[in-house]
């Protein structure tokens, strides 16, 4: 690493994503086009190893640093390289929290651009998506990757832990349209971690392998941009059916979306969030207002958006 001190301010943003794809869990990711998150870090003349939260005015934001999952990121990348300047990280939040569109990833990844940036550290692409996913900890309990890979890098990736940290991302079809719908709810404190402990441990191996023959699906048709290979394979009998039961008006939306013209349509990462897959920019509103319809029919106040995979988090200011 070389380290060069003429930049005292960068801010870079991270989009929204989607994880696990239906049979993809803690490997697949698709960066979306729909939030952003900004994420400042002012570097000071002093040198105590200080960061400090500013805080605007969402106050749904952690002010602790090892609660944060931005804050939390850079502390980690300045611990490993020894770097002791005090530092102020103002997080502005595009990305709704809590509702599985990867929010805390999207901080996080940010968070590891800006700094990577303000330090002229140069990190490989596995490096920073190593810091990146220590943010994780401070929501999910464990580092996992797929969000963050997909908030760093945009467009589809596959992340590979064992035995070796190792990404790979895949160019998305040019006719895959994205429609989300996120309920009006509250989720409880750690949703994620919550989400987490219902996976089963104990797995049938006839449903592991259609999972397993569905994700090579995903992965076929991403490399040959077709985007109804993909949907065929969008399709999970193990965590799905376990996190379902934490989704008002999940059976309703599916089955809305699928009836209104969705190639496919499963939970955004740990959900409460929805997603369907389309082709058709002209079907996916109507796609949105059946998953919506889908929501009030439980009692459950919901909009839909419609979006595309998402570029990189990128650097935006500096001096």
């Amino acid at each position: 690493m070389n380290i060069k001190e003429h930049i005292e301010f960068c801010e870079a943003t991270a989009p929204s994503s989607t994880a696990n794809l239906g049979p993809g869990f803690d490997v697949f990711g698709l960066g979306l086009d729909l939030f952003y998150d900004k994420v400042s870090i002012h570097k000071l003349a002093t040198k105590n190893g200080r960061i400090k939260i500013i805080l605007g005015d969402d106050t749904n934001i952690p002010s602790q640093v090892i609660e944060n999952s931005a804050s939390l990121s850079v502390m980690k990348f300045a611990q490993k390289y020894k770097i002791k300047d005090d530092l102020d990280i103002r997080i502005t939040k595009g990305v709704p929290i809590g509702l599985g569109l990867g929010s805390s990833a999207a901080s996080s990844a940010a968070a590891v651009i800006a700094f990577n940036e303000l330090f002229q550290c140069r990190l490989t692409g596995n490096e920073l998506l190593e810091f990146a996913a220590e943010g994780e900890v401070s929501s999910a309990g464990v580092k996992h990757y797929d969000n963050v890979a997909a908030s760093l890098f945009g467009g589809f990736v596959i992340v590979r832990t064992s035995p070796t940290l190792q990404f790979i991302k895949v160019k998305t079809p040019k006719d895959l349209i994205l429609v989300v719908c996120v309920p009006d709810i509250v989720t409880a404190a750690k949703k994620t971690k919550v989400a987490r402990s219902l996976i089963p441990k104990d797995i049938p191996i006839k449903d592991l392998t259609k999972n397993l023959s569905n994700a090579c699906i995903i992965v076929s048709g991403f490399f040959l941009q077709d985007t109804d290979l993909i949907a065929k394979g969008i399709i999970d009998t193990i965590v799905e059916s376990a996190r379902k039961i934490l989704i008002d008006g999940y059976d309703e939306v599916r089955s809305n979306a699928l009836g209104s013209g969705a190639l496919a349509v499963t939970i955004s990462g740990a959900g409460p969030s929805m997603i369907a897959f389309t082709k058709s920019t002209k079907n996916a509103r109507k796609i949105g207002n059946a998953m919506e319809q889908g929501f009030i029919d439980s009692k459950v106040k919901s909009r839909s958006y419609i979006c595309h995979p998402s570029n990189e988090a990128k650097v935006i200011s500096k001096f």
